[in-house]
């Protein structure tokens, strides 16, 4: 292999690698890449670039990986490339990295499947996981002569029905915000509000400034999102377009709101007002505080499974609490959320036998 050595006038020796390759224009072009500190370094390079140029079915997985990558970042947001990096290097590379991609069998995925405990991972997120493999997979299939995708043959994992939605009723709810405001615990009292009486997901409302609010006509404007990444701080746009909205809040949200921000004092306009809280903390403070008022169990993200539900038991239209949620089609508020509220089953049978001459 084109492999070299080289060594500074201070003595210290590196690698490089210097070599040809024909482009996909079949133009004949040098490579030549510095600074590795062995030999071994240098030609893994020159191999993974030539099997990325021949994309055949042999390159490996990891291979693979960088060349799907590279596609699915012209076609996605920063939010949907930063999720599908996150189950890349954390569930698919470690396992599938050095195979190569001919080689990997419906026993091989079999296997791979059999490492995750059921009871550790939700079935929504396993069967999340098992999809991102397939269509890594499948892009083989399609781009580069993989002659067929084994994840099909080994069968899905989990599935996408997540288990029962939990959910705060409004009696619930003010519990807990009794509690947090009893306990001072003013920002946390109203960021679980604002969730709770708009539906917004958690990134929406980590993402809100100022200049979101129009309190003249009592509305917030949702069109970002928040996600913390490596120690970084990342906005983007919303998770769909329908995702932009404009909320009209309750009159009693508004003086929360209000509150909340004369508290903070002088901030700019285009400061995040809920940065001094994050996903983790929000979790953590629900849970202590649904465990002290013997709540029912929820996550930050069932306050928004809430709204939905409340505005349900209110006989709000599906439709218009579709666009309220930000969510792109009716059709999956309406099988998210087919649960009636409670006591709701009673009060169809009392409704019914209203009816019924006998």
């Amino acid at each position: 292999m084109p492999v070299y050595k080289k060594i500074s006038k201070t003595g210290k020796t590196t690698w490089f690698a210097s070599f040809y390759f024909t482009d996909w224009t079949g133009a004949r072009k040098q490579k030549k890449k510095e600074g590795f500190s062995s030999q071994r370094e240098a030609k893994e390079y020159e191999r993974s670039f030539l099997e990325r140029i021949a994309g055949t079915p042999d390159m490996t997985f990891d291979t693979l990986i960088e060349i799907y990558l590279d596609d699915f970042r012209h076609h996605a947001k920063e939010s949907s490339v930063i999720d599908r990096e996150y189950v890349i290097e954390n569930h698919l590379r470690p396992f599938f990295g050095k195979l190569a991609i001919n080689e990997i069998t419906p026993a091989t995925i079999r296997k791979w499947q059999s490492t995750y405990n059921t009871e550790e991972y939700a079935p929504s997120t396993l069967h999340r996981i098992n999809r991102i493999l397939s269509t890594i997979l499948n892009f083989a299939v399609k781009f580069y002569g993989l002659l067929r995708n084994p994840a099909k043959a080994a069968g899905k994992m989990g599935n996408t029905k997540s288990k029962e939605m939990n959910f705060l009723t409004l009696e619930e709810f003010n519990r807990l915000r009794s509690a947090l405001l009893a306990d001072q615990e003013y920002i946390f009292a109203a960021a679980y509000a604002f969730l709770f009486l708009t539906g917004c997901r958690v990134g929406e409302m980590l993402a809100l400034t100022k200049d979101d609010f129009d309190f003249e006509n009592n509305t917030v404007a949702i069109s970002k999102t928040y996600m913390r990444v490596k120690s970084k701080d990342i906005i983007t746009g919303p998770k769909t377009e329908k995702s932009n909205r404009v909320i009209t809040m309750p009159s009693s949200l508004v003086r929360i709101i209000k509150e909340y921000l004369n508290g903070l004092g002088q901030i700019s306009a285009k400061q995040r007002i809920f940065d001094c809280v994050s996903n983790s903390s929000l979790w953590l403070k629900l849970r202590r505080y649904t465990e002290k008022e013997n709540l029912p169990s929820v996550r930050v993200h069932d306050l928004r499974h809430s709204h939905a539900s409340l505005l349900i038991e209110q006989g709000v239209p599906i439709i218009a609490i579709a666009s309220r949620l930000g969510h792109a089609k009716p059709s999956t508020t309406a099988n998210t959320y087919s649960h009636p509220y409670p006591n709701k089953q009673k009060e169809i049978a009392d409704n019914l036998q209203k009816v019924l001459p006998f």
